[in-house]
């Protein structure tokens, strides 16, 4: 996957609070089988805007994707996490309809 960025502030997030790297990313991206959530937060409104999905690594450890996707198709990550079980539920409940 060469369009997605991630900055260098986000990598350091994800490796040393989440446990994550830039392959979990990738590997969720591909084992992604339900659609994108737009985040309706008033603090977390975005041009273009924020979307988001759950997902397995090839470990079957599941995280949460946050991103945005530029008109050139460019995928920038804003974060990845384990999900709450209330993020478990929304995404089981409204992506896969």
């Amino acid at each position: 996957m060469n369009n997605l960025c991630i900055s260098k502030r986000v990598t350091i997030k994800l490796r040393e609070k989440h446990g994550l790297s830039k392959s979990d990313v990738i590997e969720c991206f591909s084992n992604r089988d339900g659609g994108f959530l737009k985040d309706t937060r008033e603090e977390h409104q975005t041009d273009p805007e924020t979307v988001w999905f759950i997902a397995e690594n090839n470990m079957g450890k599941k995280i949460k994707i946050v991103f945005m996707q530029l008109p050139d198709k460019t995928i920038v990550l804003k974060t990845a996490c384990q999900p709450n079980m209330d993020e478990i539920s929304i995404y089981e409940k409204q992506a896969y309809r």
